[in-house]
């Protein structure tokens, strides 16, 4: 079982989705201490109410962000931490944390990486005409939303859909894939060769092709 710290700043609904894998089995592995930057995130009720030591980091206590981090990294390494990972945590991390943890920090984005990265991207996928979108999980790097990909999982893209609308079908689905990327970690099944992550035994889809619209039947 390995131990994971978490890092949040709101809701925290991917966190509960995370908490809830590690209670029933699915990811072998034990939420060390969850941390924010702000007092006030509903995710560190969530983390109280599981039982999960927290912690809070303010900004404004510390000179530069590389201070910032090296606060967070240090609690991080009290708890052991093997893997890190940011669940709505809406700072971007120095690179000071990064070599602290090697692949070691997950994230994940609402949107089919390497398109769309950044903030207000469900807004951006209705404006582009995409006819899919989704979310991505990645391994951190020096970049914004620019690691090794780990998993996505994909949803369609409805003429009449809101940026809401979008967001809500893609958070669904972020729920099912962020505690699955944990879990293969935990497992040890993730190979990463530069930009490539393989799973290890990953099965093949059932189908090759995805339509939007959908095809007639032949």
């Amino acid at each position: 079982m390995i131990r994971i710290g978490i890092l949040v700043s709101g809701s925290g609904t991917n966190l509960q989705s995370i908490i809830e894998a590690c209670a029933d089995g699915r990811i072998d592995a034990h939420i060390a201490v969850v941390i924010s930057n702000r007092p006030e995130a509903y995710a560190l009720k969530r983390a109280d109410l599981a039982g999960l030591a927290t912690r809070v980091v303010l900004a404004g206590d510390h000179p530069s962000r590389e201070s910032y981090d090296a606060a967070v990294v240090e609690i991080l390494k009290q708890q052991q931490v093997e893997l890190v990972v940011l669940a709505g945590y809406m700072r971007i991390v120095t690179p000071l944390f990064l070599k602290a943890f090697p692949n070691r920090v997950m994230n994940i984005h609402p949107a089919l990486l390497p398109a769309f990265p950044g903030l207000n991207v469900q807004q951006k996928a209705i404006d582009y005409g995409v006819r899919f979108s989704g979310c991505t999980v990645h391994f951190l790097d020096e970049g914004v939303d620019t690691g090794p990909i780990i998993s996505q999982a994909v949803c369609p893209v409805y003429p009449d859909d809101t940026a809401e609308e979008l967001e809500q079908r893609i958070l669904k689905l972020e729920h099912r894939i962020y505690p699955e990327a944990i879990a293969l970690f935990a497992a040890g099944r993730l190979r990463i060769e530069g930009r490539r992550v393989t799973v290890v035994d990953a099965p093949r889809q059932a189908e090759d092709c995805l339509f939007n619209p959908i095809l007639p039947r032949d």
